[in-house]
């Protein structure tokens, strides 16, 4: 809000408080201080959290890539509707085809020293046969030695065919990877949604992210079928909202419009934590994060727009209520007491000295016979203008409901002179 309207409020203000407390004073001086008064009613009472926060789709994917490269092809733009699987945009695969064209060769040659060495391994699986055959028919023929010199190269030949099996096996690892590489050069989306975000341009390359250097976020995904407002909410408010309390949300871009929606989500530790305020030397505010699901979204709605919500935390119908600006505070010793407890109650405050000052007393003024009494009330849940009353006063009472000045300096037997509000505003003005 600019200075200028800021001054023009406050001068504003301060002429209505200026004639409220003029119009009370000429009343006063016709028979006792002029005061606003309403009688108590039953009204339904609502009790309600605003808090602000922004629009967001519940499911979002932020894609970025996985590899390093030029972006040949662009086949989306941002705003465009999309479906799971199709294809967004392409990169430059120059490199990732030759990877995979090497660790192809690479497999390959590993396949052929596999058959070399087989055909080895069987080779000397027959010498040692043979040489083991012979020597069992005649000792002479062969001997000893050359039957275990054979039997130890087909152990050698064993092991080099074992070896060379998992060289394949390495190499065929090798070329998936190679394979994986060159599939990540198309990228795809990976449901269907809107595209909310387009970060690159064909020609430009991405980059991939490390561990303190985030990679590039090409474009994201929302499915705007259900949406969400992000609220922070006052550390004082959280404990009063529950899951599945109903909400009526206002956004900037929609300002005649008002859409419904429910709490689906309270957050367990604050959005900014103390800690990252240590050492700043400020106190931090913290607020903690309240989710409210829309119902029933319009397809013009938009993430990051920027929401209002009044979360309802407890409603009442109804109920004894009075106007917020009638409930004040006063001293014990000053509400109106009976004259003979009064009396004696001074006296012993007399003989003892006092005991001190007590805490303040919770009530309102009823106007009985034109006088105003002060009476204790307890008070439960407030609305927009009223506080729902649980015990002090009865149906059809009448209570002063202002002007504000009155109430806060008025006190028990005073003449009332009930006036009517000189500009025609609501029993809580004042």
């Amino acid at each position: 809000m600019r200075t200028r309207n800021k001054l023009i409020i406050g001068a504003g203000a301060a002429v209505v408080l200026t004639a409220a407390v003029h119009f009370s004073l000429q009343s006063g001086r016709q028979g006792g201080i002029g005061a606003r008064i309403e009688v108590v009613e039953e009204r339904n009472l609502t009790a309600t959290v605003t808090a602000s926060g922004n629009v967001r789709a519940r499911r979002k994917v932020d894609i970025s890539s996985d590899i390093s490269a030029r972006v040949t092809e662009l086949l989306t733009d941002e705003g465009e509707e999309v479906v799971e699987g199709q294809v967004l945009l392409r990169l430059d695969p120059t490199r990732y085809q030759a990877s995979v064209n090497r660790s192809m060769a690479t497999l390959k040659q590993t396949q052929a020293q596999v058959a070399q060495v087989r055909a080895n391994y069987l080779r000397a699986e027959r010498e040692a046969n043979r040489r083991r055959s012979l020597w069992q028919t005649d000792s002479l023929l062969v001997s000893r030695q050359e039957v275990e010199n054979a039997e130890s190269d087909l152990e050698v030949q064993a092991s080099l065919l074992e070896s060379a099996e998992f060289g394949v096996g390495q190499a065929r690892a090798a070329l998936e990877e190679a394979e994986d590489q060159l599939a990540k050069t198309i990228i795809r989306a990976p449901m269907s949604g809107r595209v909310t975000r387009l970060n690159v341009e064909a020609g430009e390359t991405v980059i991939v992210g490390t561990m303190n250097n985030p990679g590039s976020l090409v474009l994201t995904v929302s499915d705007l079928s259900v949406m969400e407002v992000v609220l922070e909410v006052d550390e004082t408010d959280v404990p009063d909202i529950s899951v599945g309390d109903s909400a009526m949300v206002e956004l900037d871009a929609f300002p005649e419009l008002e859409f419904g929606g429910e709490v689906t989500e309270i957050g367990n530790s604050a959005i900014r934590p103390p800690s990252r305020a240590a050492g700043t030397g400020q106190t931090p505010t913290i607020d903690f994060e309240v989710v409210v699901t829309l119902r029933s979204p319009p397809a013009e709605l938009r993430p990051d727009l920027s929401a209002t919500a009044q979360v309802v935390v407890e409603s009442r119908e109804d109920q004894l209520s009075i106007p917020i600006i009638s409930l004040t505070l006063r001293e014990e010793e000053d509400i109106e007491r009976k004259a003979a407890d009064s009396a004696s109650e001074e006296e012993a405050e007399d003989s003892t000295g006092g005991e001190g000052p007590s805490d303040p007393v919770e009530g309102v003024f009823v106007v009985r016979e034109g006088l105003a009494h002060f009476v204790p009330v307890e008070v439960g849940i407030a609305g927009q203008e009223h506080f729902e009353v649980l015990s002090g006063i009865s149906l059809g009472d009448t209570v002063v409901s202002g002007p504000y000045q009155v109430v806060r300096t008025l006190r028990s037997g005073t003449p009332i002179a009930p006036i009517e509000d000189p500009f025609g505003a609501g029993p809580g003005a004042g």
